[in-house]
């Protein structure tokens, strides 16, 4: 029966081929979104004909993953490799002494590692799957290597499969104007999935900036000299805070309420200040920001926020609106506590101090701030590399140097430094 073998009628939209003159496909999903069985069908689509001896699309294909071992194991005989793909009619036949595949009507795929970059030396290719491209450690000379293979036929192709992540070359692929991307989270794939794998992931990494690449598959861009690195704040990241001694909402006002205006930045942290200073910690609990929000729709959020954490202070930037933002949070309410901070000196230089203090293991994150945690990863020392206004980031930088850079100043010395 031929129905189980036509994809193009079980295939979800992101397996399928875009339409267009493209030279490079990139396939970026979470885990288990089906982006091997994309890639299997795809090579089957380009090498079968009509009929089972009947040429097609190309002849001699690159087949390039990690290892030699992930190559066969994944590519070839995985549950959604070559092999489970074809109908048996169609069926190729792996020869393990030459690490190829042979088609019934002479196509051939080779198998390559990514480390072993100059076994693509040589060889010629008319198209080539490439699989989990951003893990590889070779990844540039092994990309390099296969363009200068990729000349048969005429318009050779190259599908992409991967997790993404933030490397230069895979980034480099996608800035190509020949080059097409779709896109899936895990969830697209959910009917194949055990459901309580589904329940465990997201329960574990949902909004964290670890699980939007491995389960959203999306990229996270971190920029070159970052203050803050996703390993920095994975290791820190915690399911609960601890008792706390203080919390505090911080607001990073916009400049105006119009739907063009960057979001208001709300951020929730509390802090552990008992002994010596070097033992204090913090904890960021929460991103309360709002996006492109009236004043008052920002200070009812903020108010919100302290009510569900049970704040005892908001901490809000007063540069941009200066006694006016305060007047606004007190149309909400009244006898709010506020504390109103100026900045004297630009993001980076207030950055960098509660950078340090991430550096040094004593601030944690609970889950569900990933936005947040972009803003973050984008925050250079030269300046920020992200969109629009890093206004998440400065509502966190005004929160923890109220717990935590200021009170240490006022520990180690009686004259408070200027912030």
């Amino acid at each position: 029966m031929a129905l189980p073998y036509l994809f193009e009628f079980w295939a979800m939209d992101h397996q399928l081929p875009p339409e267009g003159d493209w030279r490079a496909w990139v396939i970026m999903g979470g885990r288990g979104a089906g982006k091997t069985r994309a890639g299997a069908e795809w090579v089957r689509a380009q090498v079968e004909g009509p009929k089972p001896l009947d040429p097609g699309q190309c002849a001699r294909i690159a087949l390039v993953g990690e290892t030699i071992d992930q190559v066969r194991d994944v590519m070839v005989f995985g549950e959604s490799g070559i092999l489970a793909c074809s109908p048996p009619d169609r069926r190729p036949v792996w020869q393990a002494t030459r690490r190829r595949l042979i088609w019934p009507n002479g196509a051939t795929a080779q198998a390559f590692s990514a480390h072993d970059p100059e076994a693509l030396r040589g060889p010629q290719f008319d198209g080539a799957w490439v699989d989990e491209m951003a893990k590889w450690k070779k990844a540039r000379e092994t990309w390099d290597m296969l363009q200068f293979g990729l000349r048969l036929g005429e318009h050779p192709q190259v599908c992409i499969t991967t997790t993404p992540r933030n490397v230069g070359v895979l980034k480099d692929v996608l800035a190509q104007d020949t080059t097409v991307v779709t896109s899936a989270a895990t969830e697209a794939n959910a009917a194949f999935l055990a459901q309580s794998f589904l329940d465990e992931v997201r329960a574990r990494y949902a909004g964290t900036r670890l699980g939007r690449p491995e389960l959203d598959g999306i990229l996270i861009d971190e920029a070159d000299g970052a203050l803050w690195r996703t390993g920095m704040l994975e290791t820190g990241r915690l399911d609960k805070a601890p008792a706390l001694d203080r919390i505090v909402v911080a607001v990073d006002p916009p400049v105006t309420g119009k739907a063009s205006s960057d979001s208001c930045g709300i951020v929730v942290a509390g802090a552990v200040t008992q002994g010596p200073v070097q033992d204090w910690r913090a904890y960021v609990l929460a991103d309360r920001s709002v996006s492109a929000a009236s004043p008052t729709a920002w200070a009812k959020a903020a108010i919100r926020a302290m009510e569900e954490f049970g704040a005892e202070r908001l901490v809000a930037e007063v540069n941009q609106g200066g006694e006016m933002v305060e007047e606004v949070i007190r149309q909400v309410d009244p006898l709010v506590p506020v504390k109103s901070v100026h900045a004297s000196r630009g993001k980076v230089a207030r950055a960098e101090p509660v950078a340090a203090l991430y550096e040094q293991d004593r601030l944690h994150h609970l889950h569900g701030m990933a936005e947040l945690e972009d803003q973050m990863c984008a925050m250079t020392a030269k300046g920020f590399e992200g969109k629009g206004s890093p206004d998440r980031v400065d509502a966190l930088v005004w929160a923890l140097t109220e717990l935590m850079i200021v009170p240490a100043a006022r520990w180690r010395s009686p004259q408070v430094r200027s912030i």
